[in-house]
């Protein structure tokens, strides 16, 4: 792959010294996010309503050098449709593409149709020299405390999406951090009421290691966000009463498309359970895994055909 160019590392520019020609100061980087509601901010609100998260508090709250274009909900399709053109058109030098968890919950779900978008969306981002941000997620089915036959189901789709993502992540040298670490899922105190999305506290922590893993590499968006959070966390009674509004209402959405789904691949768990013959699903979503890998690997980047 031909090598693509990339930003001057703020640590890469000299500093003035006395008696030298004065050297111009290098504006921060442009950092555009791309993704679903853990990038739109979702867990983390901010007086007055609305939401912050990670992704701006990494960026700032400089309009001309971040722009957050994720929208909650969104699926990869979006991401690629949507939300790629308008990042493009900001050039930003540093680009988040944190997003596929909704689609995991999507009877649609296709790892072979998956795949190729995201690749798409890393090649066009990367080709103008954006440096990449991306990162493995957690499983919702386990997130949530699904029974088992249907957290399996959940389980299969979520390690097919952070397979595909750690090959985007050699194939574009990103900037990697792996949300699906057995530590981060376990430590409660990260996530919000929902069970699904980080609250203050862990987008907090996000933001940070980005943060971290962006200045290793030379680059530097401003000050490394506060790790300490600007509010308590939710009292029981607080994720109670959330669970018993937005909650709700969030469940009802969902159920429309993910209930009947969730459905169909329970029955076909308990069926191949009760027959002896787990093992066949687990064959049939690694044989789909392996033909999306296998496409990936044998097109030139960002073809994804």
């Amino acid at each position: 792959m031909t090598p693509r160019p990339r930003p001057t590392p703020l640590a890469a520019v000299p500093s003035p010294r006395r008696g030298d020609t004065p050297v111009p100061a290098v504006a921060p980087p442009r950092f555009a996010a791309l993704g679903d509601s853990l990038t739109a901010g979702i867990g983390d609100p901010v007086d007055g309503g609305g939401w912050r998260g990670w992704a701006a508090l990494l960026g700032g709250e400089d309009g001309t050098r971040f722009r957050n274009f994720a929208v909650s909900g969104a699926l990869t399709r979006d991401v690629e449709e949507r939300q790629t053109p308008d990042a493009l058109a900001f050039a930003p030098d540093i680009a988040s593409v944190v997003v596929g968890v909704n689609d995991t919950l999507r009877c649609a779900f296709d790892i072979q149709d998956l795949a190729p978008r995201l690749d798409r969306v890393c090649a066009a981002l990367a080709a103008r020299g954006t440096v990449l941000l991306t990162a493995c997620l957690p499983d919702p089915g386990a997130m949530l405390g699904l029974p088992a036959p249907l957290a399996r189901p959940l389980a299969r789709r979520q390690r097919a999406l952070n397979a595909v993502i750690h090959v985007l992540a050699t194939r574009y040298d990103t900037v990697h951090l792996h949300l699906a670490d057995t530590a981060w899922v376990a430590d409660r105190s990260l996530w919000s009421a929902d069970r699904l999305h980080p609250g203050e506290r862990g987008h907090r922590l996000i933001a940070a290691r980005f943060h971290g893993a962006l200045a290793a590499r030379g680059f530097a968006l401003g000050p490394p966000p506060a790790p300490d959070p600007d509010r308590p966390p939710p009292t029981r009674a607080e994720s109670l009463r959330w669970l018993a509004t937005s909650g709700t209402g969030w469940v009802a959405r969902r159920c429309r498309d993910l209930l009947p789904e969730l459905l169909r691949l329970a029955g076909d768990e308990i069926t191949h359970w009760a027959r002896g013959s787990s093992a066949r699903l687990d064959l049939r979503a690694d044989h789909a895994l392996s033909g999306a890998l296998a496409a990936l690997a044998a097109a030139p980047a960002g073809n994804g055909k």
